[in-house]
């Protein structure tokens, strides 16, 4: 059994443990009441989800499809912008009229020539939508990120697992448990082999998963806006209910539609500063600024950026 058919069949598992199937027409799925048993065994499977999802992030890592040339991509300039979408959504036109530089695609799904899989080290990701289907793709898109250990839009959990030697598991909170109680920590905790350790959970409403990410270690943390393109195909009334999705910006790559609020949410996501220089003598010079992260513009950094030797020579 592949990797993959590992995940599937774990996640229907975790579904039926959370659902109960109600077959009267006028009911729906509720979900089922948690017990000590059941949590017990759901911490453990979302424990070992969590192990066979690491094996698809790591390099040696397998989904049973056969082995493939990996590559990484070494970040340059002060922030890395990656784009996701699905395809024919306009993702090469955006980043072509951005940047300056060209991919090969047409009207046809799948023609997108090039791809860089550098989701994982960017500072920023650009989810592109399709405006006509944007929640659907969306979920996929997040779903698929979420199991690769990306997390959109969030900060690391404020929860603690320091091991020891002895004592067996300590859990502490400072605020209420919520979402997760002490018997899934000890299941999660026990799936992972760690029988002692101080625990303490200072998040508001954690949940197993953030449990499971701390234990992990290897989660990364990306801020990302959604691109809602083709805006130039929908109402007035329907642009209007877009502006309702959180962290999104409506555009039309291919009319040049509100592009330029992409690039100002942009800047301000990233939190870039512009530093203009000020050669002895002369009046400043406006033309060509030099990009900084906020709080990482000092003349330090500002030499630095320009040249690694600059900083070096400084009195």
């Amino acid at each position: 059994m592949t990797t993959v058919q590992k995940i599937k069949e774990i996640e229907d598992e975790m579904y039926r443990y959370l659902y109960i199937a109600r077959c009267q027409p006028t009911h729906l799925c509720e979900p089922a009441q948690k017990n000590k048993a059941t949590s017990y065994h759901l911490g453990q499977l979302k424990a070992k989800l969590a192990k066979l999802r690491r094996e698809l992030i790591s390099p040696g890592g397998s989904g049973g499809g056969g082995g493939g040339i990996g590559f990484d991509v070494a970040r340059t300039g002060i922030a890395t912008v990656g784009f996701v979408g699905f395809p024919s959504v306009g993702k090469s036109t955006l980043m072509s009229k951005l940047t300056g530089t060209h991919s090969e695609t047409s009207e046809i799904d799948f023609t997108t020539l090039t791809t860089v899989p550098v989701a994982r080290t960017c500072n920023l990701i650009f989810i592109v939508l399709d405006v006509l289907k944007p929640l659907g793709d969306k979920k996929i898109i997040e779903s698929e990120l979420e199991g690769f250990g990306i997390r959109l839009n969030k900060k690391p959990p404020s929860i603690i697992v320091r091991r020891k030697d002895k004592g067996g598991i300590a859990i502490t909170n400072t605020v209420p448990l919520t979402n997760i109680d002490h018997d899934e920590i000890k299941a999660i905790l026990s799936e992972y082999r760690i029988s002692n350790a101080d625990v303490a959970i200072r998040e508001p409403n954690a949940t197993a998963d953030d449990l499971v990410d701390v234990i992990e270690g290897n989660r990364v943390y990306i801020p990302a806006l959604y691109v809602l393109n083709k805006i130039d195909a929908i109402s007035i009334e329907e642009l209007d209910l877009l502006y309702k999705i959180p962290m999104s910006v409506p555009i039309s790559s291919r009319e040049w539609l509100n592009v330029d609020e992409l690039i100002d949410k942009m800047w301000q996501t990233l939190d870039l500063v512009r530093v203009y220089t000020k050669p002895r003598g002369l009046p400043p010079d406006y033309s060509q600024p030099v990009v900084l992260r906020r709080g990482k513009c000092s003349v330090e950094d500002f030499c630095s950026s320009i040249h690694k030797e600059i900083a070096k020579q400084m009195k």
